[in-house]
This record gives structure tokens, C-alpha cells and sequence, in this order.
């Protein structure tokens, strides 16, 4: 008995992913996940809500129900269990995954649109292109655009962060530095699930108003703070550990090594750095988040790229560090650990 053939249906799903994408991104954009949680409604009376025209509102509803992310009965359109949990702007875990969701729609997917003429060209295709500026420069000069993107980084950490704040020694340190803070989302996991420590998060200034309006909701101020300043040209703070949470894969090689060798001179003996990211298996075959995410820093910034654990480590060891380890987090996240002996 002969076996069957392959089958184009893998790459048709692959090849027409966009259109499934495009429909959550712009249902997130709507609101229809938060007016669903405020009522249930009928197509006529969600639409009216909504602002939807009625040519596209019941395929739109429709696709979403079979998505899995909405729930029809007897005409009656409901929130799913996930999408009722996390995409309800009303919700404090909205803030985990929406605000991600949020930059997506509005500048990774016009981003992605330019990926052939990067692949093509090597140039990228973010916010710096229409400037002189670089690529965070340009990105942190909007208020508006800066918030989403800090907000953005939450989302895509939060949960790594909170598995950091737990498998790391934390007991073994008094101070940390979260460098390339963001919210600060990084130092205050960390922070709360070990009151023994006093922290910094270290941004360019515009994210200080962020990220302080970050600390005071999870009533860290006393024991938080932010430091305004430019990593590669300022000193880096005083602390027994520095934290580089999808950070590295912003910066070319040269920079790379830079932002390690700098914490490796700022540290005490005995202190740490740690790295996470979501890092490329080292056969680069697998883990295909990370390649992905690789893949974009290449369309998005100047000279970013996605690493493994094994390159990571041995940028560690030419900075200075002793010893040095990785273990996986959560996800496709994993951690580096070097410290500085």
C-alpha cells in the first residue's frame, strides 16, 4: 500500500496566516473584546456599537466565532474563556498581552509589509527611516508611540519576568539595575518576589514618566527608582546585579559585547549579570519564535539580531566573566548567567 503524498495544506495555512492575524489585531483595535464584557449582543446591536458598516460586520463576527475567539448562542455573540481573560482593555491582564498586541497592528505589521526589500536590501523599515534619527531615538521622541511600545515590552516579558524573579539567587545580591527598563516590568517582578532588594531601571529619560506611573501602581517607589541616561555613553549605575531583559537583541555585535563588558566593570566581585531573550537553539533549527523574533530586529532596527545561549556565554567569557550558565525560563525564553569572579 503506497503512502499518501504531501499535502499543500501546511503551507496554505502558513501562507494565508496574515488574514487570520490581521482579524484579531483589528478586532483588539475595535474594542470588540471589551464592549463583549461589558454585554453579550446580537450582530445588529454589537455593530452598532462597534461603529461597524453593516457590508463586512457578520463575516467579521463570524470569523471571529471561528477563530475560537468569540462565542455565538442563539444569535448572541460572546467573549471566549482567553479572550474575555486577556483582551478586555478593562481587565489588568489586557496589560500583558494587549499592549503587544496593540504595536503589532500598528508597527510591526506595516513593518512586515517591507520584509522582502530588507531581506533583498539589508536596510530596515522602522521609524528611524523617515528621520536622522536611530531606531529608539526615533521610536522615543513620540509620547504617544513610546507609551504602546513601553507598554508593548511588558507584554511580551511579563511572563519571563515573573519566572526570573523566582530562579534566579536573588537571596545572593542587596541591589539590581534593570538595564533598557521600559515600564520597569523586569525590576518589579523581581522586586516583589524578593523584599530584601532595592532596585534602578535604567531608560533613556523619556521613559522615566512611564515607568515611574508603573512603580507607584505596584507600590514600589521606596524601593525603585529610575535613572535617566544613554547606556553606551553613560556610566552604568552601582549595583550587585544588572539585568538585560530582551535588551541584547537590539544592538549589533560591537554593541553587545560593549553593554556586557560595562557590566562587567561596574559589578562588584561576586556580582551578576543576567541576560535573557528569546534565544535561537543552537542548531537554529527549532525554536521558531526566536528565529522569528531575529528576523525582526533585522527589519526593525539598525543592526539587531537574535543569538543562542552558546554565543551569549561566550560574549560573557571575552567580557571578563568567570562563570557562566543558561537554563530555560518559559516560552521561548531562556536565561544567561555570568558572574563576574
Amino acid at each position: 500500500m503506497s503512502q499518501p503524498g504531501p499535502t499543500p495544506d501546511r503551507i496554505l495555512e502558513l501562507g494565508m496566516a496574515f488574514q487570520a492575524s490581521k482579524t484579531l489585531l483589528s478586532a483588539v483595535e475595535l474594542g470588540v473584546f471589551t464592549e463583549l464584557a461589558k454585554a453579550p449582543a446580537d450582530g445588529p446591536a454589537l455593530s452598532g456599537r462597534l461603529g461597524l458598516h453593516p457590508r463586512a460586520a457578520q463575516d467579521f463576527l463570524d470569523t471571529l466565532v471561528a477563530l475560537g475567539l468569540l462565542r455565538r448562542v442563539d444569535g448572541v455573540y460572546h467573549n471566549a474563556a482567553d479572550a474575555d481573560a486577556f483582551l478586555d482593555r478593562d481587565k489588568p491582564d489586557y496589560a500583558h498581552l494587549g499592549g503587544l498586541l496593540e504595536m503589532a497592528n500598528s508597527r510591526l505589521y506595516g513593518i512586515y509589509r517591507h520584509l522582502t526589500d530588507t531581506l533583498l536590501t539589508g536596510r530596515p523599515h522602522d521609524e528611524s527611516q523617515s528621520s536622522e534619527l536611530d531606531t529608539y531615538d526615533a521610536l522615543y521622541a513620540d509620547p504617544v508611540r513610546l507609551k504602546q511600545f513601553l507598554a508593548s515590552m511588558t507584554g511580551i516579558s511579563h511572563t519571563a519576568n515573573r519566572a526570573i524573579a523566582r530562579q534566579v539567587p536573588w537571596r545572593d545580591y542587596r541591589t539590581v539595575a534593570d538595564m533598557g527598563t521600559a515600564q520597569g516590568d523586569l525590576a518589579v517582578q523581581v522586586l516583589l518576589a524578593n523584599p530584601h532588594l532595592t532596585g534602578v531601571g535604567f531608560d533613556l529619560p523619556a521613559a522615566g514618566p512611564v515607568f515611574d506611573e508603573y512603580v507607584r501602581a505596584h507600590g514600589l517607589k521606596e524601593r525603585l527608582t529610575f535613572a535617566g541616561g544613554d547606556f553606551f555613553a553613560d556610566d552604568f549605575p552601582r549595583a550587585d546585579a544588572f539585568t538585560f531583559g530582551h535588551i541584547l537583541h537590539n544592538w549589533d555585535l560591537e554593541k553587545k559585547r560593549l553593554l556586557l563588558k560595562k557590566a562587567w566593570q561596574a559589578l562588584p566581585t561576586g556580582g551578576a549579570v543576567v541576560v535573557y531573550d528569546s534565544l535561537i537553539d543552537d542548531d537554529r533549527s527549532e525554536n521558531a519564535f526566536a528565529l522569528l523574533m531575529s528576523l525582526t530586529m533585522r527589519a526593525v532596527t539598525d543592526g539587531g539580531f537574535g543569538y543562542t545561549a552558546r554565543e551569549c556565554r561566550a560574549w560573557m567569557a571575552e567580557a571578563g566573566f568567570g562563570r557562566t550558565w543558561s537554563e530555560h525560563l518559559v516560552g521561548p525564553d531562556s536565561i544567561v548567567v555570568g558572574i563576574k569572579e
